[in-house]
């Protein structure tokens, strides 16, 4: 009886042990490093700073999330804010404290409902990123 039980015991361990190896979960998306397969998204951003300029960046990218992919590109920062929000956007900084200035995120002409960091990158988007005071 014994030696049945310990028999069963092991069976039931690899068992599960190999359904952990051979898991159906799907692996999550990263940033594309050289070599990876080719982009899924190709969308666009565009910026308008505090004089009115306008400058268009596009970008090709298998990432996930949008503001976080800005952010590895150099086009946003933080400034190591740990709020959500980001300050400087193409070198320009927005800073609410000294002239209630901030960014304003748009999906295409569309103040967006979603925090830049919470937003999907859809293949095709515009995306516009506007100076704003008050």
């Amino acid at each position: 009886m014994k030696k049945l039980f310990a028999v069963l015991l092991v069976l039931a361990m690899v068992l599960s042990m190999t359904a952990c190896v051979f898991s159906t979960k799907p692996a999550e998306t990263i940033p594309e490093k050289p070599g990876d397969a080719a982009p899924q998204a190709k969308f666009t951003v565009t910026v308008v700073h505090s004089d009115g300029s306008e400058k268009t960046f596009e970008y090709e990218t298998n990432a996930p999330k949008l503001g976080d992919y800005l952010e590895s590109q150099g086009l946003i920062a933080s400034e190591g804010a740990d709020d959500g929000m980001f300050h400087t956007v193409d070198g320009e900084k927005a800073d609410w404290n000294v002239n209630q200035s901030y960014w304003a995120f748009y999906l295409g002409e569309e103040y967006a409902m979603t925090g830049i960091y919470d937003t999907a990158i859809t293949d095709g988007a515009v995306y516009k990123l506007v100076y704003t005071i008050g």
